[in-house]
């Protein structure tokens, strides 16, 4: 097979699964487990740049940052991200050192923090919709508005009020350059976690961060545009893509043309909150030049690379 540069996109299923409570233990099983899975890849000799979510573990950073105000200042949100992707940068780094080490294989890992940029006139600025951190009630929801007049917080589905901050479209991975270098030497470098540290430009042309999270799998989109990646794989949950998801008419995608994504999106074949922004992600890889895009279940990465399960998005 031939070597190829391969952006892997880690789902949050990759460190916490689904019905756990979050637990550093259960992270680095999870996360020791999710690297022995990508482990084939990286013997095949493909050029490897792994990126990653960081919810609800920044969610989890924003509880204590409240819980502890009396005793702590106050940490702003994208001083979280930034925390969130050391720590787990660090922890995907260390468990996938072990894996190598216990492999026989001699292959440097590193994990850098990744601003990126994203535009102040985005529409997300004024429209912010991504629910992070703790559930308020109405009457501490009231105090926590006065307390912060810049946040926004609105009712979630009946389950108490919470903050909402912007999404905003990423556009440019600011160390690109260096990450393209260390891939180049033989690095696996972890990059980019949690969708990226926000970022916007000044007047001037220095950077300032700007309280918002960016989707995950739009930035790994962005990264493999960035360092020319051959392949992107998003990592998730499920086997395949589907259409007409979760009805008796529910048909698995073996394969997907560039021009057929964008039908099925336009036709809202693709839920806002799981599938979109992968299928929104794709497109973009596509269209910035990137090969092909693979969708496919975290254990069966290696099967889907070949062909043999995952959905193949090509142009």
């Amino acid at each position: 097979m031939k070597k190829k540069r391969i952006v892997l996109a880690l789902g949050g299923n990759a460190i916490i699964k689904k019905g756990q409570k979050g637990t550093i233990s259960e992270q680095f099983d999870n996360t020791i487990e999710s690297m022995q899975r990508i482990l084939p890849l990286i013997k095949q000799g493909h050029h490897i740049v792994l990126t990653h979510g960081n919810g609800p573990t920044v969610g989890h950073m924003m509880i204590r940052v409240e819980a502890g105000l009396k005793q702590a200042p106050y940490v702003p949100l994208g001083i979280c991200v930034a925390d969130s992707q050391g720590g787990l940068g660090y922890m995907i780094e260390l468990c996938l050192h072990n894996v190598l080490y216990k492999e026989g294989i001699n292959k440097k890992v590193i994990t850098l923090i990744t601003p990126v940029l994203v535009s102040e006139k985005d529409k997300a600025f004024k429209r912010p919709d991504k629910p992070i951190g703790p559930f308020y009630t109405e009457k501490q929801a009231k105090m926590m508005r006065k307390k912060h007049e810049d946040w926004v917080i609105v009712q979630d589905a009946g389950r108490g009020y919470r903050r909402v901050v912007p999404s905003p479209t990423p556009l440019e991975i600011i160390n690109k350059e260096v990450i393209k270098r260390m891939v180049d030497d033989g690095y696996i470098v972890i990059a980019a976690g949690g969708g990226g540290v926000p970022v916007v430009h000044r007047e001037d042309g220095t950077l300032k961060g700007v309280p918002a999270v960016i989707d995950k799998d739009r930035t790994a989109a962005i990264l493999g545009r960035d360092v020319k990646a051959d392949t992107l794989m998003i990592l998730t949950a499920v086997e395949k893509v589907c259409l007409n998801y979760g009805k008796e008419e529910q048909r698995e995608l073996d394969k997907m043309t560039l021009s057929e994504a964008k039908k099925y999106l336009k036709q809202g074949q693709f839920p806002a909150g799981s599938m979109m922004p992968k299928i929104e992600a794709a497109i973009s890889f596509l269209k910035s030049g990137g090969k092909e895009v693979i969708i496919c279940a975290l254990e069966k990465a290696d099967q889907a690379l070949k062909g043999k399960t995952g959905t193949r998005i090509t142009k």
